[in-house]
């Protein structure tokens, strides 16, 4: 089993839900499709949605809620 790294599009900020009222889109150890959103990146008041780009399971976060996140930085591993 190897780990494909899901890496941020834009630089911003990233968001595991769409709202603070709502459930993440992903929680760590789920499982993901290509197509699944796993958050989304702020980039002055814009939101980006941020896809999984791979299948796989167990998804772990490797940035908090709310974190200031660079273009090309890893966010989340997936086991593929």
């Amino acid at each position: 089993m190897s780990k494909i790294e899901i890496r941020s599009p834009l630089p911003g900020t990233f968001y595991r839900s769409s709202s603070p009222d709502v459930p993440p889109f992903k929680a760590d150890g789920d499982s993901v499709a290509s197509g699944d959103a796993i958050g989304l990146i702020e980039v002055m008041k814009t939101f980006q949605e941020v896809p999984a780009g791979v299948e796989g399971k167990n998804i772990t976060f490797l940035v908090d809620n709310e974190e200031p996140v660079m273009a090309g930085q890893v966010i989340a591993e997936v086991e593929a």
